[in-house]
């Protein structure tokens, strides 16, 4: 799939959301498409193997005051491509020019999935690290330490279970937040 910019930036998402573009990103399977499901409302069927068409979801939702355009994209390990789905995903972030990334990892695997989280801020994107499936961590007997977690990385980090909608109110309030400064 080649992507334009005019398919980020397409009339009809502008006309949705007036005021700012949010881009959910990371590695398959961490959940990247139900929190775009719990923020917009809308269904996005998934397939995770290769050879799958690649796709870009847009929809748009109110936050509050703000009228966004939120983008689920492929899955990807990193800024370096090496699949069709990541460099759909990094030549997005490239074109769309995203106001806020949201990057949900498996907060089972966090160690896996930071540096993809270093290297969105080393690019200087404005992040949210979304620490999903955390009511999995719980059942695992682990847990994070999100305030030491977001000091040591300089960016808010949200923990969620988003399949149950556990810690999505906070995320929505964080995302707020971050879109007003």
């Amino acid at each position: 799939m080649t992507l334009r910019s005019e398919e980020v930036r397409d009339p009809q998402c502008k006309a949705e959301c007036r005021d700012s573009i949010v881009a959910i990103v990371g590695n398959p399977n961490v959940g990247k498409s139900v929190l775009f499901h719990r923020l917009t409302g809308r269904y996005v069927t998934v397939s995770n193997y290769p050879g799958t068409t690649v796709e870009v979801c847009k929809g748009g939702c109110q936050l509050k005051d703000k009228s966004l355009c939120v983008i689920d994209t492929p899955g990807m390990y990193g800024l370096n491509p090496f699949t069709e789905e990541e460099r759909v995903a990094r030549r997005l972030l490239k074109e769309a020019k995203p106001d806020l990334v949201l990057h949900v990892v498996d907060a089972k695997n966090l160690r896996r999935m930071l540096p993809l989280t270093v290297q969105l801020i080393e690019a200087g994107f404005k992040v949210v690290l979304v620490l999903n499936m955390m009511d999995e961590l719980e059942r695992a007997g682990m847990s994070v330490n999100t305030r030491a977690l977001s000091e040591k990385l300089g960016i808010p980090v949200a923990p969620t279970a988003c399949i149950v909608g556990r810690g999505v109110c906070g995320l929505q309030d964080i995302i707020h937040e971050q879109l007003r400064s």
